[in-house]
């Protein structure tokens, strides 16, 4: 094997350059952290994949300024305003739902939870702003490099052989950390023996790229993903039924098709039986060209730990399901949010190691949240598909139960009150803000011992957990979205602007918090740490102009909100203590805590 000098020792190596590996490399960036990326893959995503990037992923690129690119690139307008249950893309429709925040009901729901909104980004366009931005910041990137094998040394170095995959040359790399990013076939979770959950998957899916301009179907038909079902036909094994999501408005599109249960996972379609498929799902004379065609299997597979010493996995290695509630790269980038900040602050020597550890504590139970959710969201389709008939293997029972749903009958009453109640229940999928805004963290990164009571969800969350996500500040959650603006009014700012950036971020209620200030001012030179303090109220720094802050804060007036540089609450008081000596103490103690510099620093 040879030995290359050039890349031959690094800090930081991440291997694997999609959604969770090339954003942690720009979040690292963000602190001034260099590294290597390695990719087996030729370049980033060539088929779509992901494409949904809800508020809270947004958010997270929002911190390095990417949110407004990401914007940039998505498709505009409508295109989300509904997921459809039909018979062809040009034929009848069965059913429609709104989603991603289009419902007239939820509007204001999305609204206040983030100054982002959900976008429609193909992993294509995603991946691409991600590479560009970490290796204009300093991060190397190699693709088509396959990580072989990597063994530590008593330093507690790793030694990384790598392949270039192009001149078929071996070399190693030296490095602090690694950082499995490289998807459902990890080789860094395979080489450290991560402990895996597995369930039963679901399955087998094809993915089949298709460009065709369907814009002459699309003005009654808005939505960027489209059920297709056809119980009164004959269908072929491979393609029983399946989804036709929109890619680019309105000539790309991936046809996801379900094969029947009976279906051999290996079978072999030709290009012309694909082609037939492609065409019975538009269901005109449209032409389509085949771009691209890929199989993947219906997983529910979670990592029971992310981490092994400085060996730290993340997105699809640790968690692996359908793209129901589309929550895929979403968590990848939120894992790699979460994970950049404790990073910097351990090689900076600002943070005791130990707080490495909390990013599978906080991280994994996410991760089994939603490949939970995810694979349930994929079950409650079994309900409209059942109401609609497409489960039996006669054809002739399926055409009858199908002409039962119009019937006039009794039968048929009951039916359509099944189609209706499992149509509605995929609001739990559509419009999931819950889970996709409602996490809540616990372990030795946040401090709760201030706290009366355990966490426990309010108001229309603690009835639904996954549909509502009811803000705020209790350690653990996310720092809750309100907007502020000054006495004389300028351009609105969020609270989620005012945090984040790297620092700890004091948000004071109203007047008497200038103790808190002091302290914050205080520590920041003792610990070395970033903290900004800010008061929020009647002619404070930034005013409540809303009255929101006053109602989501949780303290009372001179209390003050901690919240960590990922945006999430660590610690909050009700008022201010008697002296500034008193709230640096108390202040010192919390951020000794979530930092990991101190062993008896009170219950976590």
């Amino acid at each position: 094997m040879s030995t290359q000098a050039h890349g031959s020792e690094t800090d930081f190596l991440i291997v694997g350059a999609g959604p969770a590996g090339a954003s942690l490399a720009c979040f690292l960036t963000s602190y001034g952290l260099k590294g290597l990326m390695v990719s087996a893959a030729p370049g980033t995503a060539n088929t779509p994949r992901a494409h949904i990037t809800n508020m809270a992923a947004q958010e997270c690129l929002r911190d390095i300024g990417l949110d407004q690119e990401m914007e940039n690139v998505a498709s505009q307008g409508n295109h989300m305003i509904h997921t459809r249950w039909c018979h062809s893309m040009a034929g009848e429709e069965y059913a429609r739902i709104h989603s991603w925040g289009h419902d007239p009901k939820r509007m204001g729901d999305y609204e206040s939870a983030s100054p982002c909104k959900p976008l429609d980004l193909p992993q294509t366009l995603l991946e691409p702003i991600l590479v560009r931005h970490a290796t204009a910041n300093g991060f190397k990137a190699r693709f088509d490099t396959t990580l072989l094998d990597f063994t530590q040394d008593a330093d507690g170095l790793y030694t990384v052989d790598l392949r270039d995959n192009i001149s078929k040359s071996e070399y190693q790399v030296r490095t602090k950390y690694i950082f499995g990013a490289d998807g459902a076939r990890s080789q860094v979770i395979k080489t450290v023996n991560l402990p895996m959950s597995i369930k039963s998957g679901q399955g087998l899916a094809i993915n089949i790229l298709v460009r065709a301009d369907l814009s002459h179907l699309m003005k009654h038909r808005q939505g960027n993903l489209h059920w297709v079902m056809q119980p009164d036909r004959e269908h072929p094994q491979f393609g029983w039924q399946g989804i036709v999501r929109m890619v680019k408005p309105w000539n790309e599109w991936m046809f996801i098709l379900f094969p029947d249960r009976d279906c051999d996972v290996n079978i072999q379609p030709s290009h012309d039986e694909y082609l037939r498929r492609v065409q019975d799902f538009i269901g005109d004379d449209t032409p389509a060209e085949i771009l691209d065609i890929s199989k993947w299997y219906i997983n529910e597979i979670i990592a029971e730990q992310y981490s092994v010493g400085n060996v730290m996995c993340l997105g699809d290695a640790v968690h692996r399901h359908p793209p129901m509630n589309g929550l895929g790269s979403n968590t990848c980038i939120q894992d790699a949010f979460n994970l950049a900040w404790k990073v910097a602050y351990v090689h900076r020597g600002l943070a005791d190691k130990s707080i490495l550890d909390t990013y599978s504590v906080e991280r994994q139970p996410v991760g089994k949240s939603i490949i939970t959710r995810a694979n349930q969201a994929f079950r409650d389709h079994f309900n409209i598909w059942e109401a609609l008939g497409t489960l039996p293997k006669k054809l002739s029972d399926r055409k009858a139960i199908l002409e039962e749903l119009s019937s006039e009958t009794e039968k048929g009453k009951i039916r359509r009150k099944a189609f209706r109640a499992a149509i509605t229940s995929t609001s739990r999928e559509f419009h999931a803000l819950g889970i996709e805004m409602g996490q809540c963290y616990s372990g030795n990164g946040v401090y709760t011992a201030d706290e009366p009571h355990p966490y426990a969800p309010s108001g229309r969350a603690a009835e639904d957990d996954i549909l509502y996500y009811e803000p705020s500040t209790y350690p653990g959650r996310r720092l809750p979205h309100v907007w502020l603006n000054t006495a004389i009014p300028g351009p609105r700012k969020s609270t989620i602007d005012l945090a984040g950036h790297g620092a700890f971020t004091l948000l004071i209620r109203g007047p008497g918090g200038q103790v808190w200030k002091d302290a914050a001012v205080s520590m920041s030179k003792q610990l070395n740490i970033p903290i900004n303090a800010y008061s929020i109220g009647y002619r404070e720094d930034w005013e409540d102009v809303y009255f929101e802050w006053d109602r989501l804060s949780g303290v009372e007036e001179s209390g003050v909100v901690l919240v960590r540089p990922d945006r999430f609450v660590a610690w909050r008081a009700q008022k201010a203590l008697p002296s500034t000596s008193d709230c640096e103490e108390k202040l010192g103690l919390v951020m000794r805590s979530v930092l990991g510099l101190s062993c008896s620093n009170g219950i976590h």
